[in-house]
């Protein structure tokens, strides 16, 4: 869709020369699809456009993985097969089970090649949407972002923080977002993925990605089925957990997620989305407790349905 209000295109990175009425461009698959401006809203005058960077997509060193904000998907989902940094820093990053987070996230967009070769992690970070699968990927990876603001400043936040609502986040005015690095503690530990959608080729309806760290903490990442990224972390031994399951996840989820905080549009209704946040719950802590070589399809357990659930969560209907 064309944006008729443009008066004017600046290459730049620079958050000084930011201005009422401009906005950031890096890939712009959702600039250039959101029509006019919503009622009270000033219309673009400026786009800002971060096209000429040199900014690296993807950085790897013993200390983890720094992508940029213009890191394409189709960069990040090509990552783990393609030469990113030093011979070093690809031979260590073999080794971190992280990584295989990577193409089930960029996979979660359903979205076609042309997307792909456009859309930005950055981009998909600061449009916020609950079922940004690049929120879900940094956020569960404990990752921090770097934000550049006016007057050469600069500050540093967790993901699973720069995220606050259904489309909002933490940027101030004229503020960047430069870069997101995922540490290599996180990505040294087991991990599991699990994602819904209520119709095949679907937006995200309910998006879970647990890790076991090195100590025994099952940290727990939910989103899509939350207007913000809410993480648990569950300070038992790995040996603990791996005995009969009680309810002691359950009510964690319970503290962490109330009701109003789960997301409520066409692809979900918010009864459905607890329920099946509580299942895919037990079924990553199934997994992740398990013996490493044990077939995650094989585990069984009475985790379903959830205290006080419900069964209902069809797509929704008119009036609904």
């Amino acid at each position: 869709m064309d944006l008729n209000t443009i008066e004017a295109v600046v290459r730049t990175a620079d958050p000084a020369q930011w201005r009422e009425g401009d906005a950031w461009l890096a890939g712009g698959t959702v600039l250039f699809s959101s029509g006019s401006p919503a009622a009270g809203q000033e219309p673009l005058r400026r786009l800002l456009d971060l096209g000429s960077t040199d900014w690296t997509p993807i950085a790897v060193s013993a200390a983890g993985i720094e992508l940029a904000a213009t890191c394409t998907i189709a960069q990040l989902y090509a990552f783990p097969d393609a030469d990113a940094g030093s011979d070093a820093g690809r031979g260590v990053a073999g080794n971190w089970p992280g990584v295989e987070l990577v193409r089930p996230c960029c996979e979660s967009f359903v979205a076609s090649f042309k997307v792909w070769t456009m859309s930005t992690v950055g981009g998909n970070l600061c449009t916020s949407l609950p079922a940004g699968p690049m929120i879900s990927l940094c956020a569960a990876l404990d990752a921090t972002a770097t934000i550049l603001g006016p007057g050469g400043a600069r500050r540093t936040l967790p993901v699973l923080d720069f995220v606050t609502g259904d489309g909002t986040n933490c940027l101030a005015p004229g503020e960047l977002l430069r870069s997101v690095s995922l540490p290599a503690a996180a990505l040294s530990s087991r991990v599991a993925f699990r994602r819904l959608s209520l119709s095949n080729l679907g937006r995200s309806a309910v998006l879970l990605i647990g890790r076991l760290d090195a100590g025994g903490t099952l940290v727990l990442t939910v989103t899509a089925a939350t207007k913000r990224p809410v993480q648990l972390r569950l300070e038992s031994s790995a040996a603990a957990l791996a005995g009969a399951l009680t309810d002691a996840l359950s009510e964690a989820l319970d503290a962490a997620i109330p009701d109003e905080l789960y997301h409520d549009d066409v692809h979900g209704l918010p009864a459905w989305r607890k329920d099946m946040t509580y299942r895919l719950a037990h079924e990553i802590q199934a997994e992740l407790t398990a013996p490493a070589d044990r077939d995650p399809l094989r585990i069984s357990g009475d985790f379903w349905p959830p205290r006080g659930g419900t069964l209902n969560g069809g797509p929704r209907t008119e009036g609904a």
